[in-house]
């Protein structure tokens, strides 16, 4: 892991078409801009560990609760 100290203001490149900014310092809270090409996922790391239970489990699900899943929302 790479760790580097930036102030605020100060900017943060990754590769050629990625910037990360420190926009705002508060006590123990920063707020950080990133600037990156549309198709690339940023996720919070919280929302990125859903995302990833929720294919596991959709990945667990037998042929038939997909058809289950399907017909219910035929019915909508």
């Amino acid at each position: 892991m790479l760790v580097l100290t930036r102030k605020l203001g100060e900017v943060l490149r990754i590769g050629q078409n990625i910037t990360v900014r420190v926009i705002d310092v508060k006590g123990k809270q920063i707020k950080i801009g990133i600037e990156a090409p549309s198709d690339l996922l940023i996720y919070r790391e919280e929302v990125y560990e859903k995302i990833q239970a929720e294919n596991r489990l959709s990945s667990s699900l037998s042929m038939d609760a997909f058809g289950q899943i399907k017909e219910a929302f035929k019915k909508k």
